[in-house]
């Protein structure tokens, strides 16, 4: 059931009056958005969102559509900057030093940033206090407990001096005193310290991210898991949770409370996020001026790239997403180095990312796109597409012209068949390999996680499976060793062995020097994807894709929210236009 909106009272500070706003969902195929638009309406963003919200805790969170909520509940102690992809900017922390010797980064934080809880059903905020350097001890140590089941809580432990031991504990042997092993400490209220386990030259870089921001202790406390319920969170960012019914629509309202001057210059003060699993129907609501922004079908994108009527809605976005096929190291016949490089050299990534993407798309050889800190120059580092080179690899095998070669499974998640089929056909074709080898099988994304898992026995594993990597922070590291593929240390999905490249990964990795840094990840994706390349992947293409956005609908759409979340209060609408076009 929807909430009936109610007045909005704003305790202590002003009173803003809403009109009710209802959405009619009908069949899958067909779904109506209504809105009621009066004078005091909120200015409204109207969206859609193929995918449910999993958790908005910030510890938890592993997913996307979380992770752009989160971004917009709470804050960090930095920010990564809307306007300039890869720049960190001040949020709640307004300087920082860092000491070499120690390792440590100490922070100043801002003492004026409200918690505040959002009554959903007498629309009311109330201030529960201020924030304080002791939240954000205690979400980062929270992170760090394995009791949590953090997922992100491995990739803080990768760096944070102390929070690898208890992250890495046994759940059953874990007490509150283990906590203390964590090395982040609150030394007042508005001084905070992380020490590393090493000199990690990227660690600012993601001082941004989700899992490291403050939670509140009391509220978790009072209401464990379900403290991220509607009526019960307390955020502290430029939004507050107003609704959220999995599977139908999420709604978030301004923060009556935020600073001013951390707020974005964007005018948005409602979200209003309807659950249309189908691309095809947010098309189509978008054409019927029911919500702001959307994606293309396939099926319609050389219509809508010839159509003069949306000419100035349609924006280009790269989100800096690398995906590819992944080579399983511990079967055979993908055990083979040769065979591993003979099948990535065999596929034409041009020609891929025409037939399977219709242009949406850059071409990769090489893992870290361009964008990123420590990036090689596109695609000049790495083989590609060359079918002589492919065969010579096939060659120097153990099976030449593919004689003897067992059957090879592949998994791709939903929707990408085609990819493996169009990689089948390039091995025949280039390599003789008959399509008969490849078992190609979809499987719904959480189900391929599970399918690959490393901990798998590998008669139970594919030897080749579709995933992508998109970044978490601006820097070569987080493609490198947090993905999962190429550092023996890292939860290694592919099984590759450690080699020499671990040891350039280490030595980038605890590098301050960003040239020395940057070369040294020119060495690894060289030593990765060169002509005598470890091969633990194929990369096939960085994700470029076409929006249309109303013209009365403004913002940063192709700089912001590459790293974490888009800022909804860096969004515009010209509610008088947008009002027009619905009816008035």
């Amino acid at each position: 059931m929807f909430k009936k909106s109610l007045p909005l009272i704003v305790v202590l500070t002003m009173i803003v009056a809403l009109v009710p706003s209802g959405f009619a969902l009908a069949n899958n195929a067909d779904v109506t958005l209504t809105s009621t638009l009066r004078q005091g309406e909120p200015i409204t963003l109207y969206s859609t969102s193929s995918s449910n919200l999993s958790s908005l805790d910030p510890q938890i969170a592993t997913d996307t559509v979380s992770i752009q909520a989160i971004e917009n509940l709470f804050l960090g102690l930095t920010d990564a900057d809307p306007l300039v992809p890869g720049d960190i900017r001040a949020e709640i922390a307004t300087a920082w030093e860092y000491d070499a010797e120690t390792l440590t980064w100490t922070f100043t934080l801002r003492n004026d940033i409200p918690w505040v809880h959002w009554d959903p059903v007498n629309d009311e905020a109330t201030v529960l206090r201020n924030l304080t350097a002791f939240d954000f001890e205690y979400g980062i140590k929270r992170a760090c407990d394995p009791r949590l089941g953090s997922l992100y809580g491995a990739v803080a432990a990768n760096v944070i001096s102390g929070c690898d031991t208890l992250n890495t504990m046994d759940v059953n042997e874990v007490t509150d005193e283990d906590y203390a092993s964590v090395n982040v400490a609150a030394l007042d209220d508005t001084t905070f310290a992380i020490t590393l386990r090493d000199e990690f030259g990227f660690f600012l870089s993601m001082t941004p991210m989700w899992m490291l921001r403050a939670v509140p202790q009391e509220v978790i406390a009072e209401y464990g898991d379900d403290w991220v319920e509607v009526g019960n969170i307390v955020t502290n960012g430029p939004f507050v949770v107003d609704e959220f019914v999995q599977g139908v629509r999420r709604v978030y309202m301004r923060n009556p409370f935020f600073p001013e001057d951390l707020l974005g210059p964007g005018n948005v003060e409602r979200i209003v996020t309807t659950v249309v699993q189908d691309i095809g129907t947010s098309f189509a609501l978008y054409q019927d001026n029911e919500i702001e922004s959307a994606n293309i079908p396939s099926a319609e994108l050389q219509a809508v790239l010839a159509d003069e009527a949306y000419e100035g809605q349609i924006s280009q976005v790269a989100d800096l997403a690398v995906f590819f096929f992944a080579f399983a190291f511990d079967k055979a016949p993908t055990d083979d180095a040769y065979v591993r490089r003979a099948f990535s050299a065999a596929v034409d990534r041009n020609a891929f990312v025409q037939e399977q993407r219709q242009g949406r798309g850059v071409p990769m050889i090489h893992m870290t796109p361009p964008g990123i800190f420590g990036a090689p120059p596109i695609n000049q580092v790495g083989v590609g597409y060359d079918p002589d080179y492919a065969r010579e690899q096939l060659a120097m095998s153990a099976y030449p012209d593919c004689a003897n070669m067992p059957n090879i499974n592949v998994v791709t998640y939903q929707g990408a068949g085609a990819w493996a089929e169009f990689v089948a056909a390039s091995l025949e074709r280039e390599l003789g390999c008959s399509a008969d080898l490849f078992s190609i099988e979809q499987q719904e994304f959480s189900v391929l996680l599970a399918s690959t898992d490393p901990a798998n026995p590998p008669e139970d594993r594919p030897h080749m499976w579709t995933l992508g990597w998109g970044p978490d922070y601006p820097d070569a590291h987080n493609y490198i060793f947090d993905a999962g593929y190429f550092a023996c240390e890292s939860e290694n999905s592919t099984h590759k062995p450690c080699t020499e490249v671990d040891d350039l990964i280490a030595a980038a990795a605890s590098e301050s020097d960003p040239d020395i840094r940057k070369d040294l990840y020119n060495e690894i994706e060289e030593r990765l994807f060169g002509p005598e390349g470890e091969m633990p992947l194929m990369p096939l293409y960085m994700r470029i894709d076409y929006v249309l956005n109303k013209p009365w609908y403004t913002g940063p759409f192709q700089t912001d929210g590459l790293f974490g979340g888009a800022h909804w209060d860096w969004r515009t609408i010209d509610q008088e236009a947008q009002m027009a076009a619905k009816g008035g």
